[in-house]
């Protein structure tokens, strides 16, 4: 496949050129142009380390621009030949674009750096490689977790310094917390599988389940089954209409009607940035604990978790690509991504971490978001370009096993037949740019 993509009209090259002017950039400097899903805290938090990269030094400047659809709108510009210097993307994504010959690969650049493996928590390092090649540097990364309302543990009868440590402990803490009113209808429950609903494709990881075995799907393994099952037994429990019902009274997860706020629901798998929210929308005085999800065999399966990470990329057809680079090693040093990751609340991704980053940190819990991503039971999505349909299929699934119109073995077998149906198709294209392109991003 040639580097580059369908061309864009003249027109639409020149707005996507547009997109970002030179304003105020100091006369003599290079302008790197660097676009970022992030908006809000988040943008502001890389906006103030861009501004102390271009007063540290004479050469370079960068401008920064948060850019809604990023996905949409970058692949758009490397197809019509005219990319940003560096692009902030989902780690999820990046095997989209490299396979696409979007991105530049970073070897190179990184190893002239002196910059490795060893500077980062190794699943983030892991998540940036794809195909042998790195891709992408880390910048701000997130793990998952339980995450419980002390009040109403305490409330209870229940110790709220202790968490269920297993699945079967956590649907007897469930049933404890589970309230109706005098008419039958649920009020309040411990868990809900479905609250907020954002990872129906993982919840197999936490039976010992598996999403493939580097070569296959495996959607309908033993794991992933017995985790379909326990999803299962809620509408068997609780009645599928009256779930629904109950669900349709929760509020925008960004409200104060969230109902892990409202105390709705006691119990949610949640990453690190859950403070920033309780902060703005929970009671005064919530009482809030995190730790390791738990899982249907604590002795054999460890401590399992999803561990994400935003990442920093250089698009394919880039024109100051070393420039953008050293940016990128600038955001890399222990001081800088410390700030960045104080500003948006989230963990550093590497291996040093200084105790002042802690004691500034806002989020109580935050050491322990950390020690779940080192955690060798921590976990990726799998490296492949069928991530979100993968996502949708088990959205599905998920939906169908929670309304009870399929049983588990019946959405799971669909799922697997079809995924494996697709990723054939993905491995035989791949097959045929493989030798190609690996040569070219081995070429100097």
């Amino acid at each position: 496949m040639s580097r580059s993509l369908p061309r864009l009209s003249l027109l639409a090259a020149l707005w996507l050129a547009g997109c970002a002017g030179d304003f105020g950039v100091p006369a003599g400097r290079t302008v790197i142009r660097y676009w970022d899903k992030w908006s809000g805290w988040e943008a502001e938090a890389m906006r103030a380390v861009v501004d102390d990269f271009n007063r540290s030094q004479d050469r370079i400047w960068v401008e920064f621009s948060s850019t809604s659809h990023i996905n949409r709108k970058l692949m758009l510009s490397i197809g019509g030949g005219v990319p940003p210097d560096i692009a902030g993307l989902f780690g999820n994504t990046l095997a989209v674009y490299a396979e696409n010959n979007a991105l530049t690969p970073l070897d190179q650049l990184a190893q002239e750096a002196g910059l490795g493996e060893e500077a980062y928590i190794p699943i983030f390092w892991e998540i940036c490689n794809h195909l042998g090649h790195l891709w992408a540097l880390p910048s701000s990364p997130a793990s998952l977790g339980l995450v419980w309302n002390k009040k109403i543990f305490r409330e209870n009868g229940l110790d709220p310094d202790r968490p269920p440590s297993s699945i079967a402990e956590l649907e007897r803490i469930n049933d404890r917390l589970t309230r109706r009113d005098t008419n039958g209808r649920l009020q309040s429950i411990g868990h809900l599988p479905s609250e907020p609903g954002w990872w129906p494709a993982i919840w197999g990881w936490w039976f010992g389940g598996k999403l493939w075995n580097g070569e296959q799907m495996t959607m309908d393994d033993a794991g992933n089954l017995a985790a379909m099952e326990w999803i299962s037994t809620y509408p068997q429990r609780f009645a599928s209409r009256d779930l629904l019902s109950f669900r349709d009274g929760f509020g925008n997860f960004a409200s104060p009607q969230n109902a892990f706020f409202t105390g709705r629901v006691a119990m949610v798998l949640q990453g690190p940035w859950i403070h920033t929210f309780i902060e703005k929308y929970a009671p005064a005085g919530f009482e809030w604990g995190v730790s390791a999800f738990p899982t249907s065999d604590p002795a054999r399966l460890g401590t399992v978790t999803l561990v994400e990470t935003d990442v920093l990329v250089i698009p394919a057809g880039a024109k100051h690509p070393r420039e953008a680079f050293e940016f990128l090693r600038y955001v890399s040093r222990q001081g800088n991504m410390e700030k960045l990751c104080l500003g948006q609340r989230k963990f550093s991704p590497l291996r040093e971490v200084s105790p002042d980053f802690f004691a500034k940190h806002p989020n109580p819990h935050i050491r322990t978001f950390l020690e779940l991503a080192k955690s060798p039971q921590a976990k990726r999505v799998p490296p492949f370009t069928l991530w979100a349909m993968m996502e949708n299929d088990m959205k599905q699934a998920f939906g169908k096993v929670w309304n009870g119109t399929a049983t588990p073995e019946e959405v799971l077998r669909q799922v697997q037949n079809h995924l494996q149906a697709e990723l054939e198709k993905s491995q035989h294209r791949w097959s045929r740019l493989a030798g190609i392109l690996q040569k070219q991003w081995s070429s100097p």
